[in-house]
């Protein structure tokens, strides 16, 4: 069963007039935030840890992960539905009010010839649609350096981080090799539905073709919407999954690496072993030793 929101932190900065940035943490699994739509109002969106996935607007979900970006116009997500599917996320986003960027925008983009016009011609053009790209060298280069700064240089960073960001975005391609694809709703609800039945019966191994006539979905629709809902293929993301919560048991537990293998799917204790160390690096027994 899904939880709300039990964990969540948001700092914001003003950085310029009409730009905030504001990092944000969840711990949970689903998010509704309603607010004000104000006109112009453009969100830029990076995934630092975790997952998250956005329903917005025009029934349509986008799905993040650590390094992904999302640009959309403050519109799209004013009564969208947030959902986490590990659990947590860990994340900033930049405010920018394009109307505010064109009639003041800051030196280094003044003198660049950038503005909020520009910028939301070159996204938005497509009737306002959100654009998601995948994670990147350059992206990475630009974000990574936004996180555990000392407090006297934050603002000024983010300053100048801000600016580098919206350059960057004023001169990269758009092309299908860097967009995220959208998907329904609908869609990703099914996945939803399917993820909590092969989580919740550990000792049952469901082929995907199985999963499809049961859940009435396509197999190609349904392995590329698991991918993207939960980052891999519904394989490996199990494999992952039942080794996770064999290691909850050996540190929560006293039992036999045996019966544990049992209860997270593995027909024997070698199988388990062997997935374990793939995974952890480490053998079960070594591991439990840790803790």
């Amino acid at each position: 069963m899904e939880k709300p929101v039990l964990e969540q932190k948001m700092t914001r900065y003003h950085v310029f007039p009409g730009i905030t940035l504001c990092f944000s943490t969840y711990v949970g699994d689903k998010c509704i935030l309603p607010h004000e739509v104000h006109d112009g109002v453009m969100h830029i969106n990076h995934c630092r840890q975790g997952r998250i996935g956005w329903k917005m607007k025009d029934d349509m979900t986008f799905y993040l992960g650590p390094g992904d970006l999302l640009l959309h116009m403050m519109d799209c997500c004013a009564r969208s539905e947030m959902s986490f599917p590990y659990g947590y996320y860990q994340g900033v986003s930049i405010e920018v009010d394009l109307y505010c960027l064109t009639e003041n925008p800051p030196q280094i983009l003044k003198e660049a010839g950038i503005n909020g016009d520009q910028l939301y011609e070159k996204f938005f053009s497509n009737q306002g649609r959100p654009v998601a790209m995948a994670a990147s060298d350059k992206i990475e280069h630009i974000f990574s350096e936004l996180y555990d700064l000392p407090t006297t240089v934050r603002v000024p960073y983010f300053k100048l981080k801000v600016q580098e960001l919206l350059l960057f975005l004023s001169i990269m391609e758009i092309s299908k090799n860097v967009e995220i694809d959208r998907h329904l709703s609908a869609q990703t609800e099914i996945i939803r539905e399917i993820h909590a039945r092969i989580t919740g019966q550990l000792n049952r191994r469901f082929t995907i073709d199985e999963l499809a006539r049961e859940y009435l979905i396509n197999t190609s629709t349904l392995k590329s919407v698991f991918k993207a809902v939960y980052g891999m293929p519904i394989a490996s993301y199990m494999k992952h999954y039942r080794v996770n919560q064999g290691a909850k048991l050996l540190r929560e537990t006293g039992d036999s690496i045996a019966v544990i293998a049992g209860k997270v799917g593995y027909e024997n204790q070698s199988k388990f072993t062997k997935a374990f160390k793939d995974i952890y690096k480490v053998l079960p027994t070594e591991y439990r030793k840790q803790f």
